[in-house]
């Protein structure tokens, strides 16, 4: 008999992934999509996977979609992927962002420990959580303190708090997953990565003349969320709940970012990439380097993705779709 896994936030960038990941394992797979007003584009990033999963409407914050939704499927996994997941737009929609991503996880959690409390959850937490924290050695781990620079950091502080009592008070398989930034063709092209991939192509190709950027300083691990979403899958599969740092190890400046996309294209940044104030950040992380040892030795998982290949990718799917 197939597996279930259900995914919320499956239309987006890890959702989409990770359900491609789990059909070829020979899962059953079950998305929660959030209704938009367009629902033209809603699900185009799970278009390569046409009918091979089941798709239905709901809300993280709309309890009863969640729990007739849960009730009716019974799961074996659930990867609540589901958030506002934009910094920087954090700032401007905190109530909805702590809304969203703090009381929805409960929302979830609750239909999960109700209906379902044999089967295993998944949560996304996010490096965002260690904020301006740092161990004495630049790198953060599973026991770097958390001090959160953002709203968005803020509630998925309190999501995974929330995860480790269900899992300490009901015994519940609960596990978090500290991923650290993850990028592909798929990312939103409102978060910087892919706005510096579609901007230097665009202007390779003669579309654009500028790129406005905010802060160039700021220093990410970035991954292929290829990698990362079967270290989701690695970890709610580990035979005990439990929580792991997910990230290549290596950090870069978005300066750095610019610098190898536009060389790989035959330009110079310098000549196209211009600072905006509004772009910019009430409270910023300055650097963020993970330290997934743990994960590499307890799981087995290994990252295929560099930086490099990341970015080569990205510059052909974009090149592509700017070309046509």
């Amino acid at each position: 008999m197939k597996k279930k896994a259900f995914i919320t936030g499956i239309n987006g960038q890890d959702g989409s992934y990770l359900s491609s990941y789990l059909v070829d394992k020979g899962y059953k797979v079950y998305g929660l999509v959030r209704r938009n007003s367009i629902n033209e584009h809603q699900t185009t990033r799970l278009d390569i996977l046409n009918n091979k999963i089941d798709l239905s409407y709901g809300d993280l914050l709309d309890e009863s979609s969640l729990e007739s939704k849960i009730r009716k499927i019974k799961p074996d996994e659930i990867y609540n992927l589901a958030a506002q997941s934009h910094v920087k737009v954090s700032f401007e929609i905190p109530q909805f962002t702590v809304k969203t991503n703090a009381i929805g996880v409960l929302n979830i959690l609750e239909a999960y420990r109700k209906f379902c409390p044999k089967s295993r959850f998944y949560q996304a937490s996010s490096s965002e959580m260690f904020g301006v924290s740092v161990d004495k050695d630049k790198f953060q781990r599973e026991t770097t303190k958390l001090a959160p620079n953002s709203p968005y950091g803020c509630s998925k502080v309190f999501s995974f708090y929330l995860t480790k009592f269900y899992r300490r008070a009901y015994k519940l398989f609960v596990c978090n997953g500290i991923l650290f930034n993850h990028e592909s063709p798929f990312r939103g092209t409102n978060f910087v990565t892919n706005k510096i991939v579609k901007g230097a192509v665009a202007i390779k190709l003669g579309l654009q003349k500028k790129l406005e950027l905010g802060n160039l300083d700021a220093y990410r691990d970035w991954g292929h969320s290829k990698d990362y979403v079967e270290a989701m899958h690695k970890i709610i599969n580990h035979k005990v709940p439990d929580d792991f740092v997910v990230a290549s190890g290596k950090t870069y400046s978005v300066r750095d970012f610019c610098n190898i996309t536009f060389k790989k294209l035959n330009l110079n940044y310098k000549d196209y990439v211009v600072q905006n104030k509004k772009y910019l950040r009430p409270g910023e992380v300055p650097f963020l380097k993970g330290d997934a040892r743990r994960a590499r030795k307890i799981l087995g998982w290994k990252p295929k993705y560099t930086i490099h290949t990341l970015i080569d990718e990205m510059i052909e799917s974009w090149t592509k779709t700017l070309s046509k």
